[in-house]
């Protein structure tokens, strides 16, 4: 009996050891159970973007819904905005947002081009970072910064330098008279597109930079092997090699500036109204809507008005990414 005891404990003690000891080729992790966990969490913040942006579109959407069924499509393209009448409209707007987009990419381009491309090929290394610091500090200024410095030292500046002889160079030629007319009192469009290239510059060149510094470095010195300039180098091979992107980068920064509210507000003049003129105060979707908000009561056609009008922001905002990404995965493939 002794034995056959002996032997069933040593049988149970087999037994609990095999329990104990992970099966060949499963080694028992510490943590592996937390896995599953953190693949949720993962999934969960990746699916918390969209549905952030669900809800945003939701709520513009739905907000807006009742401004436009009231003024119907021609919301979009009418000129009125009275709220003591309480008619809307959003034709001021969204010219007057593409309109400063236009003239801050018109500046901002050539302004990107040329610092990127000195900082790449020209500037000595020992110039190189303090530039680079430089611009990474001007993408992180706020823009409500930028839009107190427009007001207080862009706007007075343009008011005495600038728009005085753009005015009176080109009052003899005609559709440009047009374009250059109006007292000069600094605030306006042309201003507005000023402050917004200065904001989208550090993004742009930053960009620009990656872009060229990808070039494959046997491309250009084939070209200087064959006696090409620095200038031609830049003209026939940084800039074809990385086109797509580069317009791809200017897409990106057209889409911040036309977002832009705070540094807009401060210098466009805040005008109700469509003007030929760079030189004329206007409006932007970005800067009505944080004038007027304040004064919308809860429930009015005004409010439904503004977030009409911050749905069609987001429409343009959309289309301008959705371009610039379609352009650089182009590339990419």
């Amino acid at each position: 009996m002794t034995a056959v005891a002996d032997a069933l404990a040593d049988k149970g003690a087999k037994t609990e050891a095999r329990r104990q000891v992970p099966p060949s080729g499963r080694h028992s992790v510490p943590g592996a159970n937390l896995d599953p966990v953190f693949r949720a969490a993962l999934y969960a913040c990746g699916l918390f973007v969209l549905l952030l942006l669900g809800l945003i579109i939701a709520l513009l959407f739905q907000g807006g819904l009742p401004a436009l069924l009231e003024f119907g499509p021609s919301f979009y393209w009418n000129t009125v905005w009275n709220p003591v009448t309480e008619k809307f409209s959003a034709g001021v707007m969204i010219y007057g947002t593409l309109f400063t987009g236009f003239i801050a990419i018109l500046v901002a381009l050539p302004m990107s081009f040329g610092i990127a491309f000195f900082l790449t090929e020209i500037a000595p290394i020992r110039l190189r970072r303090p530039i680079g610091v430089a611009i990474q500090l001007l993408a992180a200024v706020p823009s409500i910064i930028f839009g107190m410095w427009g007001f207080f030292v862009v706007v007075p500046l343009i008011a005495a330098y600038v728009q005085p002889p753009l005015i009176d160079l080109f009052s003899v030629v005609p559709v440009l008279d047009l374009l250059f007319k109006g007292p000069a009192q600094g605030s306006g469009m042309f201003t507005a597109g000023v402050i917004l290239a200065l904001m989208i510059i550090p993004f742009i060149t930053a960009m620009f930079v990656e872009i060229i510094e990808s070039v494959p470095p046997m491309l250009k010195e084939s070209a200087y092997g064959v006696g090409a300039t620095t200038f031609e180098v830049f003209r026939a091979v940084s800039v074809p090699y990385g086109r797509t992107a580069l317009v791809g980068a200017v897409m990106l920064g057209l889409g911040r500036a036309l977002g832009e509210t705070m540094a807009v507000t401060f210098v466009i003049g805040n005008a109700n109204r469509i003007s030929a003129s760079l030189f004329a105060p206007g409006s932007t979707i970005a800067s009505t809507v944080a004038n007027e908000f304040p004064e919308a009561g809860a429930g009015s056609m005004k409010l439904h008005a503004l977030l009409e009008l911050g749905f069609v922001l987001f429409v343009i905002s959309f289309i301008v990414l959705a371009i610039s990404r379609a352009l650089v995965r182009t590339r990419l493939k």
